[in-house]
């Protein structure tokens, strides 16, 4: 048997398994995402300058989550990003009513200028929190999962500071 002839019968079974590895790998990096279902909530400045400024200015990347397609028709003022592989989104809405839990005795946090009120759901195996911006002339609410880390937040944050003055915060009352 010829050289050349036995070197072909060796290199085009490992040329064919390499080809069929790189075209796997490409496949999964390529993975698309379905859109995103969001229910509506009532977001009565939605169309509002606060928002109509910020939703343009926030950035298609946070962190490994990367901007989501919703499915049309999407809440107004609405937008989300998801890791590649799907799971739980990061939702961030604007225009929305003051949070009933927001009152004067209310902990805030600052995260990169802008004030944050938490509202934990304190059921168990929940595994997500809102956080509600207050100081911004509108209230912008970010759902986000627990493992997603601080970064979404800091980076929702910047762009917040740089698109929207920061306002006097108004809490409701504290309830008797």
């Amino acid at each position: 048997m010829p050289a050349a002839l036995i070197a072909t019968a060796v290199a085009l079974p490992v040329a064919l398994i390499v080809a069929v590895l790189v075209i796997a790998v490409m496949a999964r990096q390529h993975t698309t995402r379905e859109p995103l279902a969001l229910g509506s909530v009532p977001a009565p400045a939605a169309t509002g300058p606060q928002c109509t400024t910020l939703l343009p200015a926030l950035p298609d990347q946070i962190g490994d989550y990367t901007r989501a397609e919703l499915v049309q028709p999407a809440p107004p003022a609405t937008t989300a990003w998801q890791l590649p592989d799907g799971g739980e989104p990061i939702v961030l809405r604007c225009g929305l009513d003051r949070p009933l839990e927001f009152n004067k005795a209310s902990a805030l946090q600052v995260v990169n200028g802008v004030n944050w009120f938490e509202i934990r759901d304190q059921t168990s195996g929940v595994t997500s929190g809102t956080w509600f911006a207050v100081d911004r002339g509108t209230y912008i609410a970010v759902t986000m999962p627990n493992s997603a880390g601080p970064t979404p937040l800091q980076d929702i944050s910047n762009t917040i500071t740089k698109a929207l003055p920061a306002q006097p915060i108004d809490p409701g009352p504290v309830p008797n």
